[in-house]
């Protein structure tokens, strides 16, 4: 069985696939909200897909398409998006020593996003070399058509589910910050993030009531990113985290 693994083409795919599968339940609500939010901003269902499909950055879809709607200029639009996907320098990096070499990774690249990045990294330092591009492809292929094809649920079939069942109206506006507080919650059990993370938080929304909306998602990341890379507990503290952290 596992010489089966390494030497099929096609198996490292269906791995990928497969281990990614646990991302569609984060995937598919955000997309089908962002079809519905899309269309209701005054979007058509087509141009919602192919910005899932060309633009694939989650939040930074959010911000754009609220900005055109409320009539911001194009360069604010396109810096904006361009600064909440900065942490993407940050992902390079770290998967990099993993990389096989093959001019398909500059490609595979377009399917990286928060949480492919995760599994990815936590998956391609135990896989034998010849299977990690086609592990990450397979990985990358599910996540993006997931939330494509959400899209276009949402955009589509958005409004007659919401008529349908009201609730959903209420649940969907939700779907995004809720995957991201996955994300981030157990991040909490460090002080050090802890402390970043909630510094991060105050000056979003300090920021968010003065009117800043705008600013408020990129300065506040950058207050967050400073503030772990300066403040270090001494060895005490982080040993006496680590005791929190066990009981």
């Amino acid at each position: 069985m596992n010489l089966d693994a390494v030497t099929s083409p096609g198996r490292p795919w269906l791995t990928g696939m497969r281990e990614a599968i646990p991302l569609l339940g984060g995937y598919v609500p955000v997309a089908i909200s962002f079809g519905l939010i899309a269309t209701q901003a005054g979007f058509t269902p087509w141009e919602a897909v192919v910005i899932s499909t060309l633009v694939y950055a989650g939040a930074s879809q959010f911000l754009f398409v609220g900005m055109v709607a409320a009539g911001a200029p194009l360069w604010l639009v396109v810096a904006m998006t361009l600064l909440i996907n900065l942490r993407h320098v940050v992902y390079a990096p770290n998967l990099a020593p993993w990389l096989t070499p093959s001019r398909a990774w500059p490609w595979l690249m377009h399917g990286l996003t928060d949480q492919v990045f995760a599994l990815a990294h936590a998956r391609l330092p135990e896989l034998p070399a010849a299977q990690r591009l086609g592990w990450f492809g397979g990985a990358a292929l599910l996540a993006w058509a997931s939330w494509v094809g959400g899209t276009a649920l949402g955009a589509l079939a958005g409004g007659e589910l919401v008529a349908r069942w009201a609730l959903m109206g209420e649940i969907l506006p939700f779907a995004l910050p809720a995957l991201f507080l996955v994300l981030v919650a157990p991040r909490f059990t460090s002080r050090r993030w802890a402390l970043a993370l909630s510094l991060t938080i105050l000056v979003a929304l300090a920021l968010t009531i003065l009117g800043f909306t705008n600013l408020a998602i990129p300065l506040a990341a950058a207050c967050g990113a400073l503030c772990f890379q300066v403040v270090k507990f001494g060895p005490a503290r982080q040993e006496h985290a680590k005791g929190d952290r066990h009981e």
